[in-house]
């Protein structure tokens, strides 16, 4: 074959060759790197979320995207090796499913987009030095621009057990937001005695339950932390043992028999973070896309677990009127869930976290 015919050989491919399949074989195929702190099967949810979002908005595995999973399994002093990982496979951008994630990826990378799935106080914690302007490479989601949020949860669970004289507080030492919490639920401690004790280890938790049990606490506030979130079924189960009612942060407490939450939508969140990351692939950069808040806070209350504590349901609890919010009204949920080991009543708020009533 001469010069002339395999030239033309190439231009008559490419006329017949579809239109479609060019543009497809010219389109780059990015790679995200997904890190979690616990295990995937506490997770898989919230990923296949992120998953469906990316679908929507054009990214198909296989076709234009590649997504390299990392799950630390509860073990967060693999999450250093695992970013590793990620960086050497030349992901275009990580996706962190907690804070402890983000803090592994900011400390190995300046260069690569970091999205933010769930941080708890990014702006306290020093992820980034504003929410409107981030800077840097780091972007995404955050639960709330200060402590305040604690002190909106102690106030629930003083309306669930407005008598209890004592309140455990159990907090995570190695979690960078607590200490601001715990300053703040010690300021407005709405009359009860606080007990503060430290898990930094799923080993440690049975004998701060055992703490609490022996200090009679009456009531329990569990503070946001991802090494809570992977042990939540086990919590729930010591809280039941000893019988005190807890609250949490998360929705999937509830679902997994805990008493009583309240906070923001994990799977809203990690929704508008496949949108975070759908800016960056196509060339948005992460220190100019806005850090974002929440836009609805749930109070969920596990109905069946009530009942095995012998809690009546406080009238404020259930008077949708009474959990206002001053920015938009409020709007009520039944939901139940095949996996969930009983069905839970659930008050939802667009906009600003719920507006309390005075405690009792």
């Amino acid at each position: 074959m001469n010069r002339r015919t395999f030239f033309g050989t190439i231009t008559g491919a490419l006329l017949t060759m579809p239109l479609a399949a060019i543009a497809q074989q010219a389109e780059k195929v990015f790679r995200i790197g997904f890190l979690g702190p616990n295990s995937g099967d506490m997770a898989w949810h919230l990923f296949a979320v992120f998953r469906q979002v990316l679908r929507e908005h054009g990214w198909v595995e296989g076709r234009n995207v590649v997504i390299e999973v990392r799950f630390a399994d509860g073990k967060v002093d693999r999450l250093p090796m695992l970013v590793a990982e990620l960086i050497q496979l030349k992901v275009d951008v990580i996706v962190a499913g907690a804070s402890v994630a983000t803090w592994a990826a900011k400390e190995a990378t300046k260069t690569i987009p970091i999205v933010m799935a769930a941080s708890a106080n990014a702006l306290g914690e020093g992820l980034v030095t504003s929410l409107a302007h981030p800077g840097g490479n780091i972007t995404g989601m955050t639960f709330l621009a200060g402590p305040e949020f604690a002190g909106k949860q102690l106030q629930l669970l003083k309306e669930m057990v407005p008598a209890a004289p004592r309140i455990a507080v159990l907090t995570n030492p190695a979690n960078r937001s607590h200490a601001a919490f715990l300053r703040e639920l010690k300021a407005r401690s709405l009359g009860a005695q606080l007990q503060v004790l430290e898990a930094s280890h799923p080993d440690q938790l049975d004998s701060a339950y055992a703490a609490m049990t022996r200090e009679r606490a009456a009531g329990l506030l569990v503070l946001t932390d991802s090494m809570f979130v992977g042990q939540r079924r086990r919590l729930a189960d010591l809280a039941a043992k000893n019988r005190l009612p807890a609250e949490y942060s998360q929705r999937e407490f509830v679902d997994d028999g805990g008493l009583m939450s309240y906070g923001p939508s994990l799977t809203d969140m990690f929704r508008r973070a496949a949108i975070h990351v759908d800016k960056i692939l196509r060339g948005a950069k992460p220190g100019d896309i806005p850090v974002e808040q929440p836009t609805k806070f749930e109070l969920a209350i596990n109905l069946k677990t009530a009942k095995a504590l012998g809690l009546a349901i406080p009238q404020p609890l259930l008077t949708p009127q009474l959990l206002r919010n001053r920015a938009q009204p409020v709007s009520v949920l039944t939901r139940s869930s095949a996996a969930a080991r009983a069905s839970s009543l659930s008050f939802v708020a667009n906009g600003k976290p719920l507006r309390m009533a005075s405690s009792r």
